[in-house]
């Protein structure tokens, strides 16, 4: 297998979905989810999805765009599906969407889409190379 098709391989191998229900708990007064909370969802899907990929420690130094095309309502079902989108040196960029789905319909479609870059930790704490 060439070196492209590894990588092809791995980044596949990455892919994360993680599913959660949207509770009231997690609502402001708008009954919608919180956007703090929608972000940390995604950070979490997108370290997983990091480092799935390198097997590395890592930490989330960007968030380089969030855009929150609708609310999510209270009592919806969500799907974060998290990519790797960008390999460099020492550092992994992950796109992450959010999709929205009614319990009761078979609509889903996307409500947030953003990117997350992580840069991958040596036993010094220093960055290190993702590959390798």
């Amino acid at each position: 297998m060439t070196d492209e098709a590894l990588l092809a391989k791995r980044i596949e191998y990455a892919v994360t979905r993680v599913t959660k229900t949207v509770f009231p708990g997690r609502t402001n007064h708008h009954n919608t989810l919180f956007g703090g909370e929608a972000l940390a969802w995604m950070d979490e899907a997108a370290f997983i999805a990091a480092t799935r990929f390198c097997r590395k420690p890592l930490v989330t130094v960007c968030s380089d765009r969030v855009d929150f095309k609708e609310s999510i309502p209270a009592g919806t079902i969500i799907e974060l599906v998290a990519r790797i989108a960008h390999v460099g040196r020492t550092s992994i960029k992950v796109d992450v969407d959010i999709f929205v789905e009614n319990m009761y319909d078979d609509d889903q479609h996307k409500a947030i889409s953003g990117n997350f870059t992580f840069v991958a930790l040596g036993p010094d704490r220093k960055p290190t190379p993702v590959l390798g």
